[in-house]
């Protein structure tokens, strides 16, 4: 199957690339249907293309990657849609944004998907995560110099 993107123009896709959101996303519930694209020229980087609607496709990344310790806590009963054989197989992403000149990450609102099952829910942490997480604030790792 074929579906037009604004981004990234005409995507052939299968049907088995597409998972399924049945809440959608927050603010998008009318989007349920979205395939997950890596980015060609970012590695660290991938993208959530809405199949329904051309103009949406988030930037998403493993929150791990750049928040090493990054850790969320939701309420099983918020991922039993999910159909998950064991949590740990679960995929988590966070969907990058842009505030002002910083990029920033999403930890409150993970993006979890079960890729076997091809289903996936934006969940709201428990606790103290931050909407905006700043990249800019991680500490440049220190390299021996001498």
């Amino acid at each position: 199957m074929q579906i037009r993107t604004t981004r990234f123009g005409p995507l052939d896709i299968e049907a088995d690339d597409i998972i399924h959101f049945p809440a959608g996303l927050l603010g998008m519930e009318d989007c349920r249907a979205w395939v997950l694209l890596a980015d060609a020229q970012n590695d660290a980087l991938g993208w959530l293309q809405s199949t329904t609607r051309p103009e949406v496709a988030l930037a998403v990344v493993s929150p791990r990657r750049f928040v090493p310790d990054y850790q969320f806590r939701v309420f099983r009963s918020e991922l039993t849609t999910l159909e998950l054989s064991d949590v740990k197989n679960a995929q988590v992403l966070v969907i990058v944004g842009k505030h002002e000149s910083t990029i920033t990450l999403n930890l409150k609102a993970p993006v979890v998907v079960n890729l076997q099952g091809r289903l996936g829910r934006q969940v709201v942490a428990n606790g103290d995560q931050p909407v905006q997480f700043e990249l800019s604030t991680i500490p440049a790792p220190l390299k021996k110099s001498a």
